[in-house]
């Protein structure tokens, strides 16, 4: 059995409080479900009573957070999860908001990568394959999504042209546009093509 070292207000939400067993955090509760099991310091407890306890007082308030969370913007699986995370959540109350959020299509991370990359002119794939990993998208999602983007030579034009702008077309700005290209996340040949196009114009 585990020992509840202390049970302390949440300074964020003075309707909840943090259980520490063995002198470390566990999770966070509702005070009225910490004074409905007599839970206080001292108490020998298994961590699945604890578990279970949260995850009846607090999957629907978890559900509510998510739900508010994801209002301003579309957000990926695990952003759901490391925000739940961070608000003192157990992985079973995570775990069934998520479930209930996928169910109901409120989360979907091959959506999630579409509208990212449709909203985002002017980055070519490995940028983009790279900008929704640190977002946290699933794998299949990303290749998912990627499989159906065509490189954007019309895009990379673009960048190319808006990059010269005001520049000789001398045989080293156009090696950098080409570098520039690249570090947009546009393959070599992609951004050798644009430049040259540019270059012939």
């Amino acid at each position: 059995m585990a020992e509840i070292t202390s049970i302390e207000p949440q300074k964020k939400d003075k309707n909840r409080c943090n259980i520490f067993i063995d002198g470390r955090f566990y999770c966070g509760l509702t005070l009225q479900a910490a004074v409905k099991y007599r839970l206080k310091a001292g108490m020998h407890v298994e961590k699945p009573f604890l578990d279970e306890i949260q995850l009846e007082t607090d999957k629907n308030t978890a559900l509510d957070k998510a739900l508010t969370h994801i209002s301003a913007s579309m957000k990926t699986e695990k952003q759901i999860r490391d925000f739940l995370n961070k608000k003192g959540y157990t992985q079973p109350v995570c775990d069934y908001v998520l479930e209930r959020m996928a169910y109901y299509g409120f989360i979907d991370d091959y959506a999630y990568c579409k509208a990212y990359i449709s909203g985002c002119s002017g980055r070519g794939k490995r940028l983009l394959e790279a900008d929704l990993i640190k977002r946290g998208a699933s794998r299949s999602a990303i290749d998912r999504a990627l499989e159906e983007v065509e490189e954007d030579g019309e895009g990379a034009r673009a960048v190319a042209e808006k990059y010269l702008r005001g520049k000789e077309r001398t045989r080293e700005n156009l090696y950098k546009a080409v570098k520039y290209l690249v570090s947009r996340g546009y393959s070599y040949d992609t951004a050798k093509r644009a430049v040259g196009a540019e270059d012939d114009d």
